[in-house]
């Protein structure tokens, strides 16, 4: 049971495919997407020709600036999300790209202190924070509700390809751009294309926005708007519960990406080599994603999201009671699946059912809970298994995810006999 307006019509990917401003604005979205994994390779590439701040160890500086990237996505994760219902969603989308292209010129004039690359990593990453809501809130108003299935499963896959891509070629693409580009410039001029090119693509799109005259006019106040966001979210239990959903999903997957590392070593690879598993699961998202872009429509009255917390917990329970590397990978893409039927209906349902107005703000929000919530598996995953072990660690996730799978069942199901 899937909890949104069924389809009268429905024809997968192909009617994305004819519709234009969709399509400029995934591709816009994909090379942004790429242009952020490669800036961060160029950031960390970028460090050995940084001496480290006074007391902190070369060992260090890696954290610290792992630590600024992502301070912003806690502290400003909601206030983006107010701007983006009061501006247009181009002008946020496209003025984003523009001007972390013109801050990532900036790298090679600065002086090279830690301290200065580290302000310009906090300045990049605090856009970006107007650039994720906007282009959450923008979907709806490209795509007809019978197609959001389509749409939310095409970004949820190109943005996984994006994520396992963007890391692969960002080394060969850097070092490339020092033999043609110049070994002074090059690096931050092929970044700095990168995030243009997507604003050139996106600046095309025509958008039909549903923002009213008295909503320009009125004085933008963030704590007001951020507390009418959190009433919002607690009156619709719906998106909600939705939210909750996608918030455990991250989660599960950020203790995976620590849990991998110790994966590795106990099927005899790197510990470098921990993205085998990380990229076995990305193939399996967008796999899912397909299936539910082509089928979505048949599959709309079946619990998706149950379905796939329960393919998350068999797969987290089974894991550590295999010796076979194909078949460790194989559970990853099936782990991956089981996450892509929870992802794609539950943002497609939150795009259903808030209002056009309330967009900005609603996926503003879900994004600062989720970048939040993240912090918590990152930091206990490690100490929690070393101190019990990694089969008590994946046991204990299974029966978790397969509780909070339930739940979410339970409660949506609830939820619904209160609306009827």
């Amino acid at each position: 049971m899937f909890p949104t307006e069924p389809a009268a019509v429905n024809n997968g990917f192909g009617a994305l495919l004819k519709n234009r401003n969709f399509m400029l604005l995934w591709i816009g979205q994909l090379v942004s997407q790429l242009a952020d994994k490669v800036f961060f390779v160029l950031m960390i590439a970028l460090l050995e020709h940084y001496p480290p701040l006074p007391g902190l160890a070369d060992s260090s500086m890696h954290s610290t600036l792992m630590l600024v990237f992502t301070i912003p996505a806690i502290l400003f994760g909601s206030a983006g999300g107010i701007f983006v219902d009061r501006l247009p969603k181009k002008l946020i989308m496209v003025g984003s790209d523009v001007v972390r292209g013109l801050l990532t010129l900036l790298i090679p004039f600065l002086p090279r202190e830690f301290l200065f690359l580290l302000i310009l990593v906090f300045a990049i990453s605090t856009v970006t924070q107007f650039f994720a809501p906007a282009e959450q809130a923008a979907i709806p108003l490209l795509v007809r509700k019978e197609n959001l299935m389509a749409a939310n499963a095409l970004f949820s896959s190109t943005m996984m390809g994006a994520l396992i891509v963007g890391f692969a070629i960002g080394e060969p693409i850097l070092s490339w751009s020092k033999t043609f580009l110049g070994e002074q410039y090059g690096q931050e001029i092929i970044v700095s294309v990168l995030y243009l090119l997507s604003a050139a693509i996106m600046q095309p799109i025509k958008f039909r926005e549903h923002q009213s005259t008295e909503v320009h006019q009125e004085s933008i106040k963030p704590w007001a708007e951020f507390t009418a966001s959190l009433r919002y979210l607690t009156k619709n239990r719906l998106v909600l519960n939705a939210m909750l959903q996608l918030v455990t999903l991250y989660c599960v997957f950020a203790a995976l990406t620590v849990l991998t590392i110790r994966l590795a070593e106990d099927f005899g690879l790197k510990e470098k080599q921990f993205g085998f598993f990380l990229a076995a699961a990305g193939v399996g998202m967008v796999l899912g994603a397909g299936i539910l872009g082509h089928w979505g429509v048949k599959l709309h009255h079946k619990p998706l999201p149950l379905i796939g917390f329960l393919m998350m917990a068999v797969v987290l329970g089974v894991f550590t009671f295999t010796h076979n590397l194909l078949l460790a990978l194989g559970l990853c893409a099936l782990l991956g699946i089981g996450a892509s039927l929870i992802g794609v209906p539950m943002q497609t349902l939150i795009q259903q059912q808030a209002p056009p107005t309330m967009h900005g703000k609603v996926f503003g929000f879900q994004n600062h809970a989720v970048n939040i919530a993240l912090s918590l598996p990152l930091a206990i995953t490690g100490p929690l298994t070393d101190i019990l072990g990694l089969r008590v660690v994946l046991v204990t996730m299974s029966i978790v995810v397969a509780a909070v799978g339930v739940w979410a069942w339970q409660n949506t199901r609830r939820v619904l006999q209160d609306v009827i």
